[in-house]
């Protein structure tokens, strides 16, 4: 079966709906001439004319009232399966986010967001550092790296560490002369941050991590934070993870801080950054990124 000339058919479908060439062609911003060449072809395709012209006034012949009762339907379809796909469901919309972050981060601070913006249905999912950025997984991201052309970014924050501990050992080591007090006690590292963190601190802070120093690894900065809280050594942490709950259970250690090197983005693509619940939500973290650091800071 030969299919019809889709240009041709989109542009008939404007014609007929808008009973105008002049207003056809300035809705699809092309001039009133491609409008009229467009529907030629289309009815050279289908070997029938599919308006008539009376004095000023156009309407369709029976053919392209018929024609047009039959493809109207299925174009606005296909108009709002496209529309959904690039801009997403008005009112729904999903951020992937490393699930770290999600629990230290995003959900004690989520109703917030929701009282805001009410009218947003916001979900998170679960991102991994090798997942494809695909609007199958997500309408937006939250990321440590600045994403492909295709995509629109915008800082969050850059990362900064800390050594922190329960307040136990704080106790034990608050008057004590620092770093020295530190080195009784365990420290913790994380695989995930920085290669040699504890090293590379001690270099920043101008003196040498001591041989024999108990060192714990951890994969992820939740298991060791979730460590330090349970009294098993001294490990580090950034702005964003230090929240509510954490500042009551664990002391940061007043000791330099330690750049990572990394960042974090807002992430979305580029067609969508026009759309009114992406720009309400990019708006919302910057925000709070904005007041944790200060708070933090």
């Amino acid at each position: 079966m030969k299919q019809p000339p889709l240009r041709a058919v989109q542009y008939f479908d404007m014609v007929a709906r808008l009973n105008s060439f002049s207003k056809a062609a300035e809705s699809l911003n092309v001039t009133q001439s491609a409008v009229s060449h467009q529907i030629r072809i289309l009815e050279e395709f289908l070997g029938e004319s599919l308006f008539e012209r009376q004095g000023r006034h156009l309407r369709l012949t029976s053919v392209g009232q018929h024609y047009y009762d039959e493809v109207s339907d299925p174009l606005q379809a296909i108009s709002r399966a496209s529309h959904q796909i690039r801009e997403g469901v008005s009112g729904q919309l999903r951020l992937a986010v490393f699930s770290s972050l999600a629990v230290k981060w995003l959900m004690p601070q989520l109703a917030d967001f929701r009282r805001m913006h009410p009218e947003i249905d916001l979900s998170l999912e679960m991102f991994a550092n090798n997942s494809e950025l695909s609007d199958e997984l997500a309408d937006c991201f939250i990321l440590d790296f600045e994403p492909g052309k295709n995509y629109q970014y915008e800082l969050l924050y850059t990362e900064y560490l800390y050594p922190v501990c329960s307040h136990k050992i704080w106790q034990q080591i608050k008057d004590k002369p620092l770093p020295d007090a530190m080195w009784d006690y365990p420290l913790l590292t994380v695989t995930s941050l920085m290669k040699n963190d504890w090293a590379q601190w001690c270099k920043l802070g101008g003196f040498d991590l001591p041989k024999g120093v108990k060192i714990h690894t951890f994969s992820h900065m939740l298991l060791a934070t979730e460590a330090a809280r349970y009294e098993h050594g001294i490990t580090f942490l950034n702005h964003y993870f230090m929240n509510e709950i954490d500042r009551e259970q664990l002391v940061r250690i007043p000791m330099h801080e330690m750049p990572t090197g990394d960042s974090l983005y807002f992430v979305y693509k580029k067609h969508r950054a026009k759309q009114s619940d992406i720009v309400k939500l990019g708006r919302w973290l910057q925000q709070i990124a904005a007041q944790d650091d200060v708070i933090s800071g």
